[in-house]
């Protein structure tokens, strides 16, 4: 079966997001007051084959976790759809 998964991975919340605080630096200047917060993160497609929904959804987690997201500094979620 295949599959698609749709993953963000984002800085966590407790952490300075330098390029955020950039783009809410830019959007001031350019007279965006009203923009509170910004975070910048990484968005990411996979396409892969399982034999089940369930192995799709172990093989994204281990993507992520050994590759895709510093668990560090990151925090991901993802969705699975079914092709």
């Amino acid at each position: 079966m295949k599959f698609t998964a749709e993953i963000d991975v984002m800085p966590k919340k407790e952490l300075l997001d330098p390029q955020g605080k950039a783009v809410m630096l830019g959007l001031e200047h350019l007279g965006l007051n009203t923009v509170q917060d910004v975070r910048i993160g990484k968005h990411i497609t996979l396409q892969l084959e399982a034999d089940s929904e369930a192995e799709a959804q172990t093989k994204v987690e281990d993507a992520c976790k050994k590759l895709l997201a510093n668990l560090i500094m990151e925090s991901y979620s993802f969705k699975l759809h079914q092709n």
